[in-house]
């Protein structure tokens, strides 16, 4: 049997990992400034995250939702203690399509409405509704056009208060820092606009930090850069440090039901254990006001790259040039041993590291880069 060929490969293949570095069969070490999207968040193979893994399998790793399992109340506290979101409720599931996904049912259950408010470059993921809210549509089915989504650009307030007039709208979906789409942030007035045209029309906000969110900005949540309270927020990548797992905060404005959402492996014994272990490494390692430092430091270095703009926030970050950028990430792996990201805009490359690393990484880079360069 053949794999279904549906990702272009780099010939390299990974058989460990330790921090940001992954190792090739060969041994060859690779410094990665990509933790796989943006989902290695406290470093490949953190001890303390290995450890609890370990300890958890030995005890149970899996059971059903139809039956009580502690650990994820204590995810919920531990997540509402470093957001400061204390009011909000958590529902678990296992990839940022899926909370994207049960984030929009939710609020066309709330608002009683089907229409939604999305956004050029958007991406959200490749289910059904997610993918119907993605800016792409290569990968958008006839099947998935069902949906009722409009795109607008970000800025644009009156453009969105134009659309929010005709009362048909369940939901504004928008991502704190796009991820695939190229590192764009909306600006602050955009934001709290938004967010208040949400609450005036009876639409819902949410708040897309699948790749954001889990300190990558310097803040808990990117949207935290700002003084709003979303509707619902989804988030997953970074939350398990590669353990598949997802979820959603829903605010207290929106009443559950029994019934209403429903998921098999979310909110799993492994995969609440290892969200607790990336927690607590963010806490104890205060990663978060470490992103927030790098990104100054990456600021400084960038500057001294003639013709690139510097993009994103934190510790998702971007060069943006005045050429496709393919041919220069093909040589950071194979000349430089450097993994980094593109994005559906072809000039940018993205930065996306685990958040421990250092300046002596980003040095390695630059000079990597202005020697390619």
């Amino acid at each position: 049997m053949k794999l279904f060929d549906v990702y272009p490969l780099y010939e390299v293949c990974p058989v460990r990992a330790k921090d940001v570095y992954v190792y090739d069969e060969a041994g060859t070490e690779y410094l990665d400034l990509y933790g796989g999207h943006a989902v290695i968040s406290v470093g490949h193979s953190h001890p303390h995250y290995v450890k609890q893994l370990e300890k958890q399998l030995n005890k149970i790793a899996f059971y059903s939702n139809a039956v009580l399992n502690p650990l994820q109340q204590k995810l919920a506290e531990e997540i509402g203690e470093q957001s400061c979101l204390h009011n909000y409720q958590l529902f678990l599931c296992s990839s940022g399509a899926e909370a994207n996904e049960n984030a929009l049912k939710l609020a066309s259950f709330h608002t009683g409405k089907k229409r939604i408010i999305a956004f050029k470059n958007s991406f959200h993921g490749r289910t059904s509704a997610a993918v119907a809210v993605t800016d792409n549509q290569k990968i958008n089915a006839p099947l998935n056009q069902q949906q009722e989504v409009t795109f607008i650009h970000f800025n644009d307030l009156e453009g969105l208060e134009n659309e929010l007039k005709e009362e048909d709208v369940c939901a504004v979906i928008f991502e704190s820092i796009q991820g695939v789409g190229g590192l764009d942030i909306p600006d602050d007035e955009f934001v709290i606009g938004m967010n208040t045209l949400c609450h005036k029309y009876n639409t819902c906000l949410i708040a897309d930090e699948v790749q954001s969110g889990f300190s990558r900005s310097g803040k808990f949540f990117a949207f935290q850069h700002n003084n709003i309270q979303p509707h619902v927020i989804t988030m997953a990548k970074g939350m398990g440090n590669g353990f598949p797992i997802g979820g959603i905060l829903v605010h207290p404005d929106l009443k559950p039901k029994h019934g209403m959402l429903g998921t098999t492996f979310g909110g799993n014994h492994l995969a609440c254990t290892a969200s607790l272990a990336v927690l607590e490494i963010i806490k104890k390692n205060k990663l978060q006001q470490h992103a927030e430092s790098m990104d100054t430091y990456f600021r400084a270095k960038a500057e001294k790259i003639s013709g690139a703009k510097i993009k994103g926030r934190g510790l998702m970050l971007g060069l943006e040039f005045n050429f496709e950028v393919g041919p220069l990430r093909k040589r950071l792996i194979y000349e430089k041993n450097i993994f980094t990201g593109g994005s559906s805009k072809k000039n940018v490359l993205r930065i996306l590291p685990p958040l421990t690393v250092q300046k002596k990484h980003f040095d390695r880079f630059f000079d990597a880069l202005e020697d390619l360069l």
